[in-house]
């Protein structure tokens, strides 16, 4: 398949998008907002032309234990759930993070805590960012606001993952994984062949007895001076990426007087409260982070510089704002703006709550 133009919903986009990488598999179960990527799999049958196992899992935790079955095997293999689909998933990532596999995990997140809602939220923030398993370990998070962010996420998701050994998660809003958009579907790659895998994974478990060292993939060490070495590895990696990989959008940051922060489909809100701010005389600036983790922190830290102060508007109760205070270490007014429960703000809430919340306080 050749570089083609559709309109589609996010959800859509990615299936399409894994199949055009090269992914060699797909373990999920349904889950509203997000079946749709596993339907439009099906509907595509990709082991019919390139070979790509898609296969619905009995459960999540079935689901999330065959990508870490995959990813031991040096394959290109990934799962996506919304939030609590991906709270039942949290012992298998951190198994999967632990062994230093390549994996890709989606979360198109719903309204919570417990079931909650099939409407849109942002309130897995701390989960993503911050480990949602036990143990010491992070998750390369990308957070797309765009549906052409969703295609182009599943490249760079599985090139990170497969760079540093460690899996990413692409943690985006329902909103993202509803809404249509014209994208680029990138030209089709070729699945590799088990001797390239062989080659660019030399740690894989392939099954294969021809002389070499036996390759051992677990989680499991129950020597603590061992699992402090291999903690300490993990954490060499972890700043590793935190310098190379840092991504963020900025938007008419030099001259403002006044930030907005916001990541994924509500940063989008965040630009046409900008606009109306112009309008009454305003400035506004914005900041996206892209990576939540690796999160940008000098970037922040830097466009705070001379403002007199910052709006985080999220789709939660108050989470991506901490790390936004620990950027700028309190030396101007942070304050936040969310709606919960699925309800998606307007441009003119966002501009009311950055008049009342900072410039008139």
């Amino acid at each position: 398949m050749k570089e083609e133009v559709r309109l589609m919903k996010g959800n859509e986009a990615i299936a399409h998008a894994a199949v055009r990488y090269g992914c060699d598999g797909y373990f999920g179960y349904p889950i509203t907002p997000q079946s749709e990527v596993l339907e439009t799999l099906e509907e595509l049958m990709p082991w019919e032309t390139t070979g790509m196992v898609v296969l619905q899992a009995e459960s999540e935790v079935a689901a999330i234990n065959m990508v870490y079955g995959g990813a031991a095997s040096g394959k290109a293999v990934m799962t996506s759930s919304s939030s609590p689909g991906v709270s039942l998933k949290q012992e298998g990532i951190s198994y999967i993070a632990a062994a230093s596999l390549p994996a890709l995990i989606l979360n198109v997140m719903r309204g919570g805590p417990g079931l909650g809602t099939i409407q849109p939220s942002q309130a897995d923030y701390f989960q993503a960012v911050k480990g949602g398993g036990h143990g010491d370990y992070h998750l390369i998070v990308l957070a797309p606001s765009t549906v052409q962010e969703m295609v182009d996420f599943v490249g760079l998701g599985f090139d990170l993952a497969f760079k540093y050994r460690n899996p990413s998660m692409i943690l985006a809003d329902g909103i993202v994984g509803q809404m249509m958009e014209k994208v680029v579907l990138p030209e089709q790659r070729p699945r590799r062949t088990d001797e390239e895998v062989r080659k660019q994974c030399p740690w894989a478990a392939d099954g294969r007895k021809d002389g070499r060292k036996r390759n051992v993939i677990t989680s499991l060490e129950l020597e603590s001076s061992r699992m402090e070495v291999i903690n300490h590895e993990l954490q060499a990696r972890y700043r590793e990426i935190e310098k190379n990989e840092t991504r963020w959008e900025e938007i008419d940051v030099e001259g403002a007087d006044y930030l907005l922060i916001a990541f994924g489909s509500i940063a989008r809100i965040c630009a046409k409260a900008q606009e109306m701010a112009a309008e009454k005389g305003i400035k506004v600036g914005i900041v996206r982070p892209i990576t939540l983790w690796p999160f940008p922190t000098e970037a922040i830290c830097k466009a705070a510089e001379g403002k007199k102060g910052i709006l985080v508007v999220e789709l939660n109760a108050g989470q991506m704002i901490e790390d936004v205070r620990l950027a700028v270490h309190d030396s101007l007014p942070v304050e936040h703006f969310g709606r919960m429960g699925g309800i998606i703000p307007s441009p003119d809430e966002v501009l009311e709550a950055l008049e009342q919340k900072i410039i008139n306080k």
